[in-house]
């Protein structure tokens, strides 16, 4: 990772919605290797929206099936409503995501490799900060398509 890049996502506040405790676990110590701050972790919707609400993170990364079913779409919706918060679903369940995309940014497929974590970060917090990303978008992260 370049220090332009490092330097492009420090500090911005990260949710983690997943239900899966290691790999919940996993991404938080990620997130901290790569300068992220993680606001919370949250396995149920209501405790993601909850979360949400209270925190207003910059960045929600949110899976699908939750310990509540197949919830992720709601808390992306409920999420993606705040402008300051930007969802991107990460997920081996992608044909559930509808196709306005909840309002989220896009999707990690999973499996995930630390390299798309990162690089997605770093685009989206370069498209958050306005200036154009210096990269396409990066490999294993699908944009949502534009309505």
């Amino acid at each position: 990772m370049t220090i332009e890049a490092v330097s492009a996502g420090s500090g911005m506040r990260i949710l983690v919605v997943e239900d899966e405790a290691l790999i919940a676990l996993e991404l938080e110590c990620l997130l901290d290797d790569l300068g992220y701050v993680t606001v919370g972790v949250a396995c149920t919707s209501a405790e993601a929206i909850a979360m949400g609400l209270s925190t207003a993170p910059d960045v929600a990364l949110v899976d699908i099936h939750l310990v509540d079913g197949p919830t992720g779409v709601e808390v992306a919706r409920a999420l993606s409503a705040d402008p300051r918060t930007t969802v991107v679903f990460m997920t081996a369940n992608a044909k559930r995501i509808p196709e306005d995309f909840a309002g989220a940014f896009g999707v990690i497929a999973k499996p995930y490799s630390e390299r798309v974590v990162a690089s997605t970060l770093d685009y989206v917090a370069g498209c958050r900060s306005g200036r154009r990303p210096l990269q396409d978008t990066p490999d294993g992260f699908l944009l949502a398509p534009v309505h």
